[in-house]
């Protein structure tokens, strides 16, 4: 993912680094490592499909 930072003509120094420092801290994305992984379910596959589905 890329940012985009505005800078406008005549902006102080202060002004642009404090800009970037509110980027750096800012953290991106999703950490989907923490939910990935198998679930060990029971028997038929297509049954435990079905049963999921009815309960809507």
């Amino acid at each position: 993912m890329k940012t985009v930072v505005k800078i406008k003509k005549g902006e102080s120094k202060r002004s642009m680094e404090s800009k970037l420092r509110k980027l750096s801290q800012k953290k991106q994305g999703f950490p989907a490592h923490l939910f990935t992984g198998k679930v060990k379910f029971e028997g038929n596959p297509v049954e435990i499909q079905r049963s999921l589905r009815d309960e809507w």
